[in-house]
């Protein structure tokens, strides 16, 4: 076991320092959890990749933001999608483009600078009323937090993880150079994944179809760059072109009201059918700084997935956003 663990650390650390390397694979041999180490050196020792790869050249860590209304407005969806594959018993491919670290801790800085989560995860956390159409994506935050204490968070490959059955696989790409280590360690004893530092919106080109012909493709980039509006959309468009049957959800913040239809008009334009939209507003569209919304846009979503959505966020609304400001949208871009 300690010289597999030894192979995984000289490839995650591959971008890393002389000295961050030695450190990460010396602690190895030293811990009586090697798995547990590998996770909290692969933190410590991350760097900045020195080849200028353009997510590194990026400020956006999603640490910062782990937690927050977007997120459970995301993870609600994606939990639902994943639930509504497994009610058949034929296995699925899950496909992550822009996965994170996978685990976000909320006492972390990062999390405790913005504390966004206070907004989002921690006001649904104690809730006694929680609606059926949550409870798939609680009980995987519950089991990250088994003492009641509201301390961990997963990232949509870590919620995956757990949701997914025995048969189904899970591809998952993340090119931050601090991130890629946490991910790759996080699903290091994980057969049915496979976890590489490459453009995701590749991965929808060379891995799709999938031998099982379902699969449910999840992107959610961090919009810092205005292009990728408009590159999300021609992932989709490669992905559909070799794959149309498969679940594909796009996540989006908004900003600009005005990026966000421009996206949509350029979904129509696809000739794409089926496209659901879905979004949770906490304040009213402005042209200041700061996201008052998010949303997600699904094609070919699980049948029940509209009413679902109808169901469970008026109550999401209610809890997340007690001021009542904002606002919830379900509705078709494309119906059939």
């Amino acid at each position: 076991m300690q010289y597999l663990l030894c192979f995984e650390a000289m490839t995650i650390t591959s971008n890393f320092s002389y000295n961050g390397a030695k450190e990460f694979i010396r602690s190895i041999f030293y811990s009586t959890d090697p798995l547990y180490r590998l996770y909290l050196i692969a933190e410590k020792v991350a760097v900045k990749n020195p080849s200028g790869n353009k997510r590194d050249m990026l400020s956006y860590r999603h640490s910062f933001h782990a937690g927050n209304h977007a997120d459970v407005l995301k993870h609600t969806v994606q939990s639902l999608i994943i639930e509504s594959l497994k009610e058949k018993e034929k296995p699925f491919l899950y496909l992550d483009t822009h996965s994170g670290a996978g685990r976000y801790q909320l006492t972390s800085e990062h999390s405790e600078k913005t504390g966004e989560y206070l907004e989002g995860i921690s006001r649904i956390w104690d809730q006694p009323d929680l609606p059926e159409e949550l409870q798939p994506y609680m009980s995987i935050v519950r089991r990250l937090n088994e003492n009641g204490r509201l301390r961990y968070y997963p990232g949509s490959p870590l919620l995956a993880k757990h949701l997914l059955r025995e048969d189904d696989k899970l591809i998952l790409t993340e090119l931050h150079s601090s991130d890629y280590p946490l991910l790759r360690a996080e699903f290091l004893k994980d057969h049915r994944a496979q976890v590489s530092r490459e453009d995701g919106y590749q991965q929808l080109k060379s891995k799709l179809p999938p031998q099982s012909r379902r699969g449910f493709m999840l992107m959610d980039p961090s919009y810092e760059m205005k292009s990728d509006y408009e590159t999300v959309v021609k992932g989709v468009v490669e992905g559909y072109k070799r794959f149309a049957t498969g679940t594909y959800a796009i996540w989006y913040p908004v900003v600009l009201r005005q990026q966000i239809k421009r996206m949509v008009n350029q979904l129509e334009a696809t000739g794409i059918r089926r496209i659901l939209q879905i979004e949770l507003a906490v304040r009213p569209d402005s042209d200041q700084r700061g996201m008052t919304a998010s949303g997600m846009i699904v094609i070919n979503p699980p049948w029940k997935l509209e009413q679902q959505m109808k169901n469970v966020l008026p109550w999401l609304h209610k809890t997340l956003v007690p001021e009542g400001t904002g606002h919830t949208l379900v509705e078709w871009i494309v119906p059939e």
